[in-house]
């Protein structure tokens, strides 16, 4: 079971789009249990190699935990820029080649294991909204260079940075989803609405790509809504800028609704599509 690949809309500008699907652009790596609920079965290779960052002058973990980072907190943090963004408890494998990283893997063994994600691309530059990653797992190979198995914990926004050599280190305070405005929203259900939607692109999709048209499982886990929220946002791999909205929002009811959104739009193109492809069927 796979969500479809978001990508957005040609008119979207930066961080404030809409995505659509691509119905021919389907993710075949995008697992919604595992990625999310559980360390990878194998490490997959990735090898990015990252920019400067670019910054002038909360904590949601799947469980918190005794000594928890609080808001307003200033610590120091290395930092990894890549191109995709990290959400509080997804799964992330990476692969370690560059020096300067494995310098700071190094160091990181011998600490606590944590280092900031921060999203990268040639357009819009180095973000200063990221979230941390646990290495849970790793593999030192005899070139040392390492395979990491890392989990996204608390969300940070850089405010300052301390060096750039040999790799970033930079002081964090740590982001936490406020109340929303009214008071009044129902966040389970909306997580559900959520949840819904997402159970009828799993479906349209898999029936426009041809796989087996089969009930859906439970998607929210138990989950609160605001690490639903997050798991929802990790999903949405083709449009990393929109993740990185969504990754930025303090907000969990604005966060839903507008994943809601996205998915709703989605799920109104797969609607056409398929009923294009009911009206049009392949001769193949």
């Amino acid at each position: 079971m796979a969500l479809p690949q978001l990508i957005p809309s040609p008119s979207s500008s930066s961080l404030s789009h809409n995505p659509i699907l691509n119905p021919n652009t389907i993710s075949s790596t995008l697992t919604l249990s595992p990625r999310f609920f559980s360390s990878a079965a194998a490490f997959r290779h990735r090898c990015h190699k990252p920019n400067t960052l670019k910054c002038s002058a909360s904590s949601f973990p799947e469980k918190h935990h005794t000594g928890s980072p609080k808001s307003g907190d200033v610590v120091e943090l290395p930092l990894f820029p890549l191109p995709l963004v990290l959400f509080p408890g997804a799964i992330l494998p990476l692969q370690i080649f560059e020096f300067r990283y494995r310098m700071m893997m190094h160091t990181l063994l011998q600490t606590d294991l944590r280092f900031g994600v921060i999203y990268t691309d040639a357009v819009s530059g180095t973000t200063d909204v990221g979230c941390v990653g646990e290495v849970v797992k790793h593999e030192r190979l005899v070139d040392d260079r390492f395979f990491l198995i890392c989990k996204g914990q608390e969300r940070f926004r850089v405010t300052n940075l301390v060096r750039t050599k040999p790799y970033l280190v930079a002081e964090v305070t740590w982001l936490e989803d406020r109340p929303s405005g009214s008071g009044e929203e129902d966040l389970d259900a909306l997580a559900n609405e959520v949840e819904s939607y997402m159970k009828d692109v799993i479906r349209l999709s898999n029936r426009l790509s041809g796989k087996p048209e089969k009930e859906v499982q439970d998607l929210r886990r138990n989950l609160f809504p605001t690490p639903f929220s997050f798991f929802v946002g990790s999903t949405f791999e083709g449009a990393p800028r929109e993740q990185q909205a969504l990754l930025e929002l303090e907000d969990t009811a604005a966060r839903l609704k507008r994943e809601k959104e996205t998915l709703r739009n989605t799920l109104n193109y797969l609607t056409a599509a398929s009923a294009v492809k009911d009206v049009f069927p392949s001769n193949s």
